[in-house]
C-alpha cells in the first residue's frame, strides 16, 4: 500500500460533545502506519477549556509519531488558537483571525427581570456558595473574588503553555494575552505562528518534510452515523458525490481501516 497524507477539517464551537470524536480519530491515525502526516485544517472560535485542552494534547501525541502541521482558516481563537499549538508548525492565511489569548466565564443574572415579571425563586441549598451559579443572582464581592482567581490560574497555564510551545518567555507572551485578535500577518510578526499559507501552501510544507506526495492526500473526519449522512446528502443519488463520491469514500475508509465510528477559551 502507497503511504498517505491526511486532511482533517475542523469547524464550530470546540465542546466535549464535539471534541471525541476527533480524539478518537487522532488516536487511531496514530496507529495507521501508511498516513505519514496530518494537517490539521482548523476553523474555530474556541471553546469550553478542558475540551480545548483535550484537542491540544490529541494533537500533540499523533506529532510525536508523526508530522501534524496546523492552517488556521477563517479564525483560529482562544481555545482552537491553544489546540493549534500542538502541531509542529502553525500556519495561517494573511487575512486569519489568530489570537484571543485569555480565558471567560460567563455569569447571567436575572433576578431583577424576574421581579419585574412577578416571578419568584427560591433556592434551596447546601453549601454557602452553591446557588451562586445559577443564573438567578449577581454574585456577591466574595464569590467574585473566589471566581476571579480560577480564572486568573487558567490564564496564567494558557499563557505558559503558549509560551512554551512558541519557544518564547512568559514576560514576552503576556502583553499579547489580552484576549485580542490579530491577523495572520500581524500574528506572523508578533511569532504567534510559522508562517503564512493558503491549504494548498501547507500542504506543499507536508509533503516536503515527509517525502508523500500531495497527490497521495485523503480527506478524512470522525465517521458518522448513516442517517446523518443520508439527511445531508451524502448517500447515493442525493447529491454530495452522488454513487460515486460514495465509492470513493468506501474505498479510501476501507484503505486506511478507520474503526467504527466550564471555563471557556
Amino acid at each position: 500500500m502507497r503511504d498517505r497524507l491526511a486532511v482533517v477539517p475542523f469547524r464550530g464551537t470546540i465542546r466535549e460533545r464535539s471534541v471525541e470524536p476527533y480524539l478518537q480519530l487522532f488516536r487511531a491515525l496514530r496507529q495507521r502506519s501508511r498516513v505519514k502526516g496530518v494537517l490539521l485544517d482548523i476553523s474555530s472560535g474556541g471553546g469550553e477549556s478542558i475540551a480545548s485542552m483535550d484537542l491540544y494534547l490529541a494533537i500533540k501525541r499523533l506529532d510525536r509519531v508523526k508530522p501534524v502541521f496546523a492552517l488556521i482558516g477563517s479564525v483560529g481563537a482562544s481555545g482552537a488558537y491553544l489546540a493549534a499549538l500542538g502541531a509542529r508548525r502553525l500556519f495561517a492565511y494573511p487575512e486569519s483571525a489568530v489570537g484571543s489569548i485569555g480565558v471567560i466565564l460567563p455569569h447571567l443574572a436575572v433576578e431583577g427581570l424576574l421581579q419585574k415579571l412577578g416571578i419568584s425563586v427560591e433556592l434551596l441549598h447546601a453549601g454557602e456558595h452553591k446557588d451562586a451559579f445559577q443564573g438567578i443572582r449577581p454574585l456577591s464581592e466574595v464569590e467574585r473574588a473566589k471566581m476571579q482567581a480560577v480564572l486568573d490560574e487558567g490564564y496564567e497555564e494558557f499563557v505558559a503553555l503558549v509560551a512554551r510551545e512558541r519557544h518564547r518567555s512568559v514576560d514576552e507572551i503576556r502583553p499579547l494575552a489580552t484576549g485580542e485578535i490579530w491577523t495572520g500577518r500581524r500574528a506572523l510578526a508578533l511569532g504567534l505562528l510559522d508562517q503564512l499559507a493558503d491549504r494548498e501552501e501547507a500542504l506543499d510544507a507536508l509533503s516536503a518534510a515527509t517525502g508523500v506526495p500531495v497527490g497521495r492526500t485523503v480527506r478524512v473526519g470522525p465517521p458518522r452515523p448513516f442517517l446523518d449522512r443520508l439527511l445531508n446528502g451524502r448517500g447515493p443519488g442525493l447529491g454530495g458525490g452522488g454513487l460515486l463520491g460514495r465509492l470513493r469514500e468506501a474505498v479510501e475508509e476501507s484503505v486506511l481501516d478507520w474503526p467504527g465510528g466550564g471555563l471557556w477559551k
